[in-house]
């Protein structure tokens, strides 16, 4: 199979798991908003409350991996497959701890927001129920990184396409047939959650039989993942840290100023799905590829990938410049907010394919476990752009102005950071590691 074919097989499904993961909460705003305004203004809440934690813990597919697609590429499966499997137990755990304790925290996380006490009321009746979908949430990520690191991303497409098929009927009978309202909408989705562990359970059990590995947990192997899960939890968590920054500059801007922040970080988040797919072929690819010893492999994995993460960033890019004045419409409705964003999409049109080379060199470096670089890499990153957000809010520019320097700071200064960490990296060669 050509190394392009390669790509694709892995990127393309990949692309398709990513995105049935927001559905999920996309179909629980459609079903919740028709209950009314103050539901659908707790599921705001109660949805970046999970989406907080989820986030910062999707290192567990990440960690993963690398560390299965090493063990595949040097011909070793059964101990690929007990790794992932340990993964999913780290995976159990931690979202154990996170349930117990998540579900006493919820109102007092509740009231962090400050929403009047109808709305605080819902958003904790969905809090809490959903709370214990979260061990279930975090065994998926493990069980995907187990089947990415075996070359497989087209189990979980299906299995994710499953579950939101079932996220969405369950979340219908729970609010309209029973009459649970906003709690029906968490308890659907924590039920579908459940049965996406059950399917991968059954696929992996069949996987551990066919390369006799053991189901049981290893103390020392889930004392490893967690150890270079720790390192890409402390990344996320400086990723984290620049997205609410940002956003804590654009509430003080302004209104409107915010709310196109929104328009033009949505669009690039929906860029950022495809550039995430190419990531995870890379980081499945590299992975494997070092294991089984090919360092010129790893040379041409790492080369081609780049040369698409650039490729579709200049593809994208384009598109976004052709539309940057009638997206704020399309959102909208207004010209005058059109008008506001359209400079701003331009910045971020023209970063597109920065954004798409740093992707792709974060999802190698992955792939290589060199997770502690990136751990370090990530406060780097942010010494020259929270000085630069310092200075857009110190100045007081506001309107269009104040989003072009924000789309500057975020698109030119951040990107270009990791950029130069990234890129460092990779050329010092000091990543390449091969063998199990």
């Amino acid at each position: 199979m050509s190394l392009n074919r390669e790509i694709l097989r892995l990127a393309v499904p990949a692309l398709g798991a990513l995105i049935a993961e927001p559905a999920f909460l996309i179909v629980d705003a459609a079903l919740v908003g028709h209950l009314g305004t103050t539901p659908l203004a707790g599921l705001g809440i109660a949805g970046a409350v999970l989406q907080t934690i989820v986030g910062l813990m999707v290192f567990l597919a990440y960690s993963t991996t690398p560390a299965v697609a090493r063990r595949f590429g040097a011909g070793r499966p059964g101990e690929a497959v007990s790794v992932g499997i340990n993964g999913m137990w780290l995976a159990l755990g931690l979202g154990a701890v996170l349930a117990a304790s998540g579900a006493v925290a919820s109102p007092w996380l509740v009231s962090l927001f400050g929403a009047d006490a109808a709305v605080s009321a819902e958003a904790n009746a969905y809090l809490m129920i959903s709370m214990w979908g979260l061990p279930a949430m975090l065994i998926v990520f493990a069980a995907t990184g187990l089947l990415r690191g075996m070359q497989n991303t087209m189990t979980p497409l299906w299995i994710a396409g499953l579950g939101f098929a079932a996220n969405a009927v369950l979340n219908a009978v729970f609010i309209y047939g029973f009459g649970w309202g906003i709690a029906g909408s968490a308890a659907g989705t924590v039920v579908a959650q459940w049965g996406m562990v059950a399917a991968y359970v059954l696929v992996v059990r069949r996987l551990a039989a066919v390369h006799s590995a053991s189901l049981r947990a290893r103390r020392d192997g889930i004392r490893s993942t967690a150890r270079s899960g720790g390192w890409l939890f402390l990344r996320t968590v400086s990723l984290r840290a620049a997205l609410l920054t940002t956003v804590g500059i654009a509430t003080g801007i302004g209104t409107e100023e915010l709310a196109g922040w929104q328009i033009v970080f949505t669009i690039f988040s929906a860029a950022a799905f495809a550039l995430d797919a190419l990531a995870i072929a890379a980081q499945a690819l590299i992975g494997k590829e070092l294991g089984a010893g090919d360092e010129r492999q790893v040379r041409r994995v790492l080369a081609r990938t780049v040369a698409w993460g650039a490729w579709f960033g200049v593809i994208v890019g384009a598109l976004i410049a052709a539309l940057s004045g009638v997206l704020g419409i399309v959102f909208t409705g207004d010209a005058a907010v059109a008008a506001l964003v359209q400079p701003a999409l331009l910045v971020l049109a023209i970063a597109q394919p920065i954004a798409g080379i740093v992707f792709v060199l974060d999802g190698v470096l992955m792939g290589a476990d060199d997770a502690k670089y990136l751990a370090i890499a990530g406060g780097i990153n942010l010494v020259p752009f929270l000085p630069a957000l310092w200075i857009i809010s110190a100045t007081g520019v506001a309107g269009a102005a104040g989003l072009l320097w924000l789309s500057a700071a975020f698109f030119g200064v951040y990107l270009l950071a990791r950029l130069g960490t990234l890129g460092w990296r990779v050329r010092s060669g000091r990543w390449v590691s091969v063998g199990a």
